[in-house]
C-alpha cells in the first residue's frame, strides 16, 4: 500500500490541512493500492497566496531565464521516465500502445513549450503604437485524469513561459503521477511560490481556485458540465478562461475511401486512449451506397481489437480508469441497443480472458441515428457508432449536428478532396488521412468543447494580454 501524505505549497513539500483520504485503485485489478491524503480550501488559499507574492519577480524574468527554468524542468521530467511509464499503466491502466507516449510526452510538451517560446514576440509594433504582451497574474491549472503527468506539464510550462505563476489542481485519481512529476518539478530549482500543486477535489480545491479574486487565469481541462460550472465561477471576478472540454468527433469515411487504409485510422481514432480521449472519433460517418461494405470491414476490425491486461504487449484497449467509468460505459452500450441501434461486436459485460478489472469490450454499433444517445452524448469508452449519409452535403451536416466541436477525421482518396469537406467541418482541429498531432498548431474547440486554444504561440498568448503604448 502506497501512502501519499503531501503537496507542494512555495517550494516546499507539506502536509495539507485537508484530512480527507482518497483510496487510489489499479484500474486492472479494481484492487486498492494505496491513499492519498486530499488538500481543501485552505491549501489552496495558501498555494494562491504563494503564487500571488512570486509574481511580481517572476513576471520581470527575461525570455532567457524563462528558458533556462523550462530547460531544467525537462531535464528534471525526462529523468523520471520510467517512473511514469510505470504510474501510467498501475494507475491509469494504459496500455502498451499508449503508456510509452504517456511517459513520454510530459517532458515533450515542455521542450514544445520551449520552443514556441523562443520564437515568441513579446512586444510588437501596430502602426504607431507599441505592443507588449504582459501576463495575467496567478494562473490556475486544473488537469484531469486521462494524462495527468501530461497536461500538468503542458499547462504549467506555456503558464511560466508567459510569466504567469501557477497553482495546480490535478486529478485526485493520479496522484502516483502527480507525486513523480512534482518531486521531478522541485528538483528544477524554481523560485518558491513559482508553481504549487495541491491535490483535492474539484469541489472545494477547484472551487477555490476557480473563484478566488486573486487567481487571474483559469485554464482546465475536462468534461463540459464542470467547465461550465468554472466559467460562471470565473465571471464574477472576470477571469480569463481556457477550456478544452467534451468531444463527439466526427470520423467521415468519403465515397471514394480505400477501406483497407481508412478503417485502421478510423478504429484508431475511436479507440485511442481506451476510448477515454476528448478527441476520440466515435462517429463514424459512411456512404449509404457502401454502408455494408463499411461495416463488414469495420466490424472485422473492432473484432480484432484486444481489450484487457494493460502489461500484455499485444493488449490495445486497456480498462476504464474507475468502477464509475466502467458502470457508464455499460450504461451507454445498453441505452444504444434499448434505442434501436444493431450492435455488431462487443456489448455488456467484460471481455473473454478478464475478470476482476474494469474491462470494457470494444463496441460497435450500427443503424444509429443521430438523436440517440450513443450519438450525442460523450461516452468516454471503447464504444463506435456508425451513420449512413446519401451525399457530401449530409455528410457536413450530420458531423456538424452536435454540441460539440473538438476534432474530426476526414478520410478520402483524393487528398484534395477530402481538405475541401474538411473546411466545412465545425471543428477545433479536423485530420485529413492522418492522425498525428502537430504541437505547433492551436488546439481547443467550438461550441461545447471549448473557450481558447493550447500549444505553440497560442498556449503562451493564452496567458496574456496585449497593452498598447502610444507616445
Amino acid at each position: 500500500m502506497r501512502n501519499i501524505e503531501q503537496i507542494f505549497i512555495n517550494g516546499e513539500f507539506i502536509t495539507p490541512h485537508g484530512t480527507e483520504r482518497f483510496d487510489l485503485y489499479n484500474p486492472a485489478t479494481a484492487q486498492i493500492t494505496g491513499q492519498v491524503r486530499l488538500a481543501d480550501h485552505v491549501d489552496a488559499e495558501r498555494a494562491i497566496a504563494a503564487a500571488k507574492a512570486a509574481f511580481p519577480a517572476w513576471s520581470q524574468t527575461s525570455k532567457q531565464e524563462r528558458i533556462a527554468a523550462l530547460k531544467r524542468m525537462h531535464a528534471a521530467v525526462a529523468a523520471r521516465h520510467d517512473d511514469l511509464l510505470e504510474a501510467v499503466i498501475e494507475e491509469y491502466g494504459a496500455p502498451a500502445s499508449r503508456s510509452a507516449w504517456m511517459a513520454r510526452y510530459p517532458a515533450d510538451v515542455i521542450a514544445q513549450v520551449i520552443e514556441a517560446l523562443e520564437a515568441f514576440p513579446f512586444t510588437t509594433q501596430a502602426g504607431a503604437a507599441t505592443v507588449d504582451m504582459i501576463p495575467l497574474g496567478v494562473a490556475g491549472l486544473i488537469t484531469p485524469w486521462n494524462s495527468d503527468a501530461g497536461f500538468i506539464c503542458g499547462k504549467l510550462a506555456a503558464a511560466l513561459a508567459a510569466g504567469c505563476t501557477a497553482v495546480i489542481k490535478p486529478s485526485e485519481m493520479s496522484a502516483l503521477q502527480t507525486l513523480i512529476v512534482t518531486q521531478a518539478l522541485s528538483e528544477a530549482g524554481l523560485p518558491p511560490g513559482v508553481f504549487n500543486i495541491v491535490t483535492g477535489r474539484g469541489d472545494t480545491v477547484g472551487e477555490t481556485i476557480a473563484r478566488h479574486p486573486d487567481v487571474a487565469k483559469i485554464s482546465f481541462t475536462g468534461s463540459t458540465n464542470t467547465g461550465k460550472a468554472i466559467l460562471r465561477n470565473a465571471a464574477e471576478t472576470f477571469k480569463r478562461v481556457t477550456l478544452e472540454l467534451g468531444g463527439k468527433s466526427p470520423t467521415l469515411i468519403l465515397a471514394d475511401a480505400d477501406l483497407s487504409q481508412a478503417v485502421p485510422l478510423a478504429i484508431a481514432a475511436g479507440f485511442m486512449n481506451s476510448g477515454q480521449a476528448c478527441v476520440a472519433g466515435t462517429r463514424i460517418l459512411v456512404p449509404l451506397a457502401r454502408k455494408a461494405e463499411c461495416e463488414a470491414a469495420l466490424a472485422q476490425a473492432v473484432a480484432a481489437v484486444k481489450s484487457g491486461d494493460p502489461r500484455d504487449r499485444s493488449t490495445e484497449i486497456g480498462p476504464m480508469v474507475s468502477e464509475k467509468q466502467w458502470q457508464r460505459v455499460q450504461r451507454y452500450i445498453r441505452l444504444g441497443i434499448d434505442e434501436g441501434a444493431r450492435l455488431l461486436v462487443g456489448g455488456e459485460g467484460r471481455p473473454e480472458g478478464t475478470q476482476d478489472g474494469w474491462f470494457v469490450r470494444p463496441t460497435l454499433f450500427t443503424d444509429v441515428s443521430n438523436q440517440m444517445a450513443i450519438a450525442r452524448e460523450e461516452i468516454f469508452g471503447p464504444v463506435l457508432s456508425i451513420m449512413t449519409f446519401r451525399d457530401e452535403a449530409e455528410a457536413i451536416a450530420l458531423a456538424n449536428d452536435t454540441e460539440y466541436g473538438l476534432s474530426a477525421l476526414v478520410l478520402g482518396r483524393d487528398v484534395e478532396h477530402a481538405r475541401r469537406v474538411a473546411q466545412h467541418i465545425t471543428a477545433g482541429r479536423v485530420l485529413v488521412n492522418t492522425l498525428t498531432h502537430e504541437p505547433k498548431a492551436p488546439f481547443g474547440g467550438f461550441k461545447h468543447s471549448g473557450v481558447g486554444r493550447e500549444m505553440g504561440d497560442w498556449g503562451i498568448r493564452a496567458f496574456m494580454e496585449p497593452k498598447s503604448i502610444l507616445g
